[in-house]
């Protein structure tokens, strides 16, 4: 799991007590050929080395931003002509942004009950920040591992002002539902006079699975939130964009959650060159993360373990799972000892136990991972498996 530092956190619990994960990093920062490289895994000065693009986004003589004006309000205002809404408002993380799109929308619908995802990123990873800081209710409308139906919340039994819809839902293998299928969502929840907000911290490279505009995806929904670090490469950050109305009142909340920082250019900056040099090879990733995923399978099935599945089979955008009949320290300990031998990482993230004998990953493709060929991969599957103990592999 290592598109974020919190997911290094997540995926660490295996394998922290043998040092596996400060081997997995050290592997993964000298190898020659990797799946994706992500900012934590660079130094400070390869990080800084982004802002070197900066002056071909933005006019770096102009004074520098001052508690969210200059460029900040340059990003908001490019943010929320790329999605297609009346405005967007600039948020250092996403789960402060997403509680206070959530609290206002409260205070206009008169119901602080929002419908959520089991596995959506608040009910999993935000210590129930909804109920214990902006004192809103979630309920669950499915815990199944794919979006909620039409069915299921046209149905539910409970009344919420809200609905909360993660695009992709990362906690279920970063899977997004079909087009008809989301249109049938909203339109359920709209049945139930309930406003529809995405968290599409990932929304950037859902384009490709559902076949439409960003634009088209979020103006489906009556608010949504997008990140700026997980797919683009930036800093940090977040927006949240809808009616001009929501994003001045998410504005008073902002300052009041101690969002409104003083300074915040080089994050703007790093975003902007994010928006300019990711965001037009995000389909390029996509396309590359199913060749992977096909040659991962295939690979595994030459390798004698038929049972590993990659899920979903087909990735719905350029991130996905692998599950391994095995326990997670087993497949970590091969995973550190495959890359420091080879100088090849395969699975760069840590492993979770999805079960007794089951194990699973994520899988991330970014610029890197375009320079791998099938062969490669499934050459790197086979390095892997070798080093599996067969006597621990289900």
């Amino acid at each position: 799991m290592t598109d974020t530092v919190e997911s290094e956190q997540q995926g660490a619990d295996d394998d922290r007590s043998t040092g596996l994960r400060e081997r997995r990093l050290a592997a993964h920062r000298g190898a020659r050929r990797v799946l994706a490289r992500f900012g934590f895994h660079l130094t400070l000065r390869e990080r800084l080395a982004v802002l070197d693009a900066a002056q071909d986004v933005h006019d770096l003589d102009e004074p520098s931003d001052l508690y969210g004006d200059g460029v900040v309000e340059a990003l908001e205002t490019k943010v929320a002509g790329l999605l297609g809404t009346e405005a967007a408002v600039f948020f250092p993380t996403g789960t402060m942004a997403q509680q206070v799109a959530l609290r206002c929308w409260a205070g206009r619908t008169g119901n602080r009950t929002v419908a959520v995802h089991a596995l959506s990123h608040p009910e999993v990873h935000e210590r129930n920040a909804f109920s214990e800081v902006g004192g809103l209710r979630p309920v669950r409308v499915t815990s199944e591992p794919r979006l909620p139906t039409a069915a299921e919340v046209r149905d539910f039994e409970e009344p919420f002002g809200a609905l909360m819809l993660e695009l992709p839902l990362r906690d279920a293998g970063f899977v997004l539902p079909s087009w008809e299928e989301l249109t049938e969502v909203v339109a359920a929840a709209r049945e139930r006079d309930a406003v529809v907000h995405f968290d599409g911290a990932r929304l950037w490279e859902s384009t490709v699975h559902f076949g439409r505009s960003l634009e088209e995806i979020a103006g489906l929904a009556d608010s949504v939130y997008v990140s700026f670090y997980k797919s683009l490469e930036a800093f940090g950050g977040a927006a949240l964009a809808g009616p001009r109305t929501l994003v001045e009142e998410a504005k008073a909340w902002r300052h009041r959650y101690g969002g409104q920082v003083f300074q915040q250019f080089p994050t703007a900056l790093s975003v902007l060159v994010g928006l300019e040099r990711e965001l037009p090879r995000l389909p390029e990733y996509v396309a590359q993360a199913r060749v992977v995923a096909a040659a991962l399978r295939e690979g595994f099935a030459v390798a004698g373990m038929p049972w590993a599945r990659v899920y979903p089979e087909v990735p719905h955008t350029h991130d996905f799972q692998v599950w391994l009949p095995c326990e997670a320290g087993v497949a970590a300990d091969a995973a550190v000892r495959a890359a420091e031998e080879t100088g090849v990482v395969l699975f760069g993230s840590g492993w979770e136990q999805g079960g007794p004998g089951l194990a699973y990953t994520e899988v991330h493709v970014r610029a890197a991972g375009l320079e791998w060929t099938a062969e490669d991969v499934r050459t790197a599957v086979a390095d892997f498996v070798a080093r599996l103990s067969p006597e621990r592999v289900g």
